[in-house]
């Protein structure tokens, strides 16, 4: 990866709600081709409730490239957008040596609603009948609920991610990967006050005794991320990845075996990781994670500066921004050669994605 940006993340329904999928990705689309010169193979992107056709093609057209460079489309739910750079970095891995743009992107706000048989509904299945297909909401709270993850100890988590985005906002530390469009120029989710407020919060499950509320959990949102892929340069290299299965009741685990797959094939420990992404969907499944992968609830590595909690979530984006994210933390702030950092996500229906990555100079 030799250039990565993102655009500011907006609430559903805040200040990016009118443009449309392919308008949020064209422009760091755009961005990442401008910094690298050379020819396009391809423009692949996530995403996940969009409008449907080829939103990769679509906003490839709006960026002004050639009409000769195809794109396609990426469907691994919240794990959409850090597929699709995997996916561009097999193909430059199997001997395609054009330059890739790859990323996610999502409009919450323009989602459209589906029908079936007469009927509007929310999502897709998850999986098939006879299978568990919790939403992504009570599968959290079932996975809090499965390791004794009080109510406490999330929004403590919640308030971290609060902090730290707030701090690393006020110093600056987001800016070189921001591309500004529809006159926003900054992210709308980090705010000071969050930390003091989460305790005032209802639960979403009362009746059950739930301890997932809106404050530890993430906010819908629009974004998009974008990173540009060659053969050799400085940056991030891909050093190996993974994208596994897992119960389908729980898959906010689903990171768990993803990350150890790809440590098992790197051949090294989360030991010498220096930087970890990891989509903070729910505070909960977070913890979860971090406790399955042997980490502490405050490793300074992991989402040093703040993640979906308190950024927003804008799904098909998300495991994009993670790299992006990645990008800043390592490259830009001038790590040495060799450094290694992990981005992983939970994916609806059971699954999880990771993938390592090694700062080249």
């Amino acid at each position: 990866m030799v250039a990565a940006r993102r655009t500011p993340i907006a609430p559903k329904g805040g200040a990016l709600a009118r443009l449309t999928a392919a308008e949020l990705a064209a422009p760091v689309v755009r961005a990442c081709v401008d910094e690298v010169v050379a020819e396009v193979g391809d423009v692949v992107l996530g995403n996940c409730v969009g409008p449907g056709g080829n939103v990769a093609r679509v906003a490839a057209l709006a960026a002004g490239l050639d009409v000769s460079v195809p794109g396609m489309t990426v469907d691994r739910q919240c794990g959409s957008g850090l597929a699709a750079i995997i996916t561009a970095a097999e193909a430059i891995r199997a001997g395609d040596g054009r330059l890739r743009i790859a990323g996610g992107v999502e409009s919450c706000s323009t989602a459209p609603v589906r029908i079936a048989a007469g009927v509007a509904y929310d999502r897709a299945p998850f999986a098939p009948p006879g299978h568990p297909d919790p939403d992504m909401v009570r599968a959290a709270q079932d996975l809090a609920v499965l390791d004794g993850i009080d109510r406490d100890r999330q929004d403590a988590y919640a308030a971290r991610s609060h902090r730290r985005a707030v701090l690393t906002r006020s110093r600056g530390g987001f800016d070189a990967e921001l591309v500004p469009l529809a006159g926003v120029t900054t992210d709308a989710g980090p705010r000071e006050r969050v930390p003091t407020m989460l305790d005032r919060f209802p639960p979403l499950f009362p009746d059950i005794g739930g301890t997932l509320t809106a404050g530890n959990s993430c906010r819908d949102s629009d974004g998009a991320a974008a990173v540009a892929l060659a053969p050799a340069g400085a940056g991030l290299a891909v050093v190996a990845t993974a994208t596994v299965g897992c119960d389908p009741a729980l898959p906010g685990l689903g990171p768990v075996p993803a990350v150890e797959r790809v440590l098992a094939t790197a051949g090294v420990t989360l030991a010498d990781v220096a930087a970890i992404e990891i989509v903070e969907a729910f505070a909960g499944q977070v913890l979860a994670v971090l406790t399955r992968l042997g980490l502490g609830d405050e490793d300074e590595r992991v989402c040093a500066d703040g993640g979906a909690l308190a950024l927003g979530h804008p799904y098909g984006a998300s495991g994009a921004v993670s790299v992006v994210r990645l990008f800043s933390r390592l490259v830009r702030s001038g790590a040495p050669a060799g450094t290694l950092g992990l981005a992983t996500a939970a994916i609806g229906g059971g699954l999880g994605v990771a993938a390592l990555f090694e700062v080249v100079r």
